[in-house]
């Protein structure tokens, strides 16, 4: 089964990756700093090697976003993300592994799990879920 996984994390300095530019990372004595991004590789490199990685991008600042609605016929745009929040969507991953349990293993090796948070959200195909 496919799951996306949504990297939250806070816009004040939009960079990718986020995760070394937050401030509870950076409050991190340097070795752990440096373990901590070299697991975040390896766990890229693990999903990649089992075939579970699918795909992902790191998404630009959310003040280059626009959304758009349509009411009563008439399109309606407004710059900036629809809600205003701490953290907003930085990126996403996607997954094809056995369940939403390894899906959440996955997720939490997300170092932005620690600094802000990852959604997990099972993928559905045109017909219904994509199990």
């Amino acid at each position: 089964m496919k799951y996306l996984l949504l990297i939250y994390s806070n816009p004040e300095s939009w960079e990718h990756p986020m995760f070394p530019r937050t401030p509870d990372f950076l409050a991190l004595p340097e070795e752990e700093r440096a373990e901590l991004t070299r697991q975040a590789e390896a766990m890229h490199q693990e999903i990649i090697e089992s075939g579970e990685f699918v795909g992902g991008e790191a998404l630009a600042d959310p003040l280059t976003a626009r959304t758009v609605r349509v009411r009563d016929g008439a399109l309606a745009a407004t710059d900036g993300p629809f809600i205003e929040t701490k953290e907003q969507l930085a990126g996403y991953l996607v997954v094809d592994c056995d369940s939403l349990e390894r899906a959440s293993e996955i997720a939490a090796q997300i170092p932005d799990a620690r600094f802000g948070a990852v959604e997990v959200r099972p993928m559905m195909g045109a017909s219904g879920p994509d199990l």
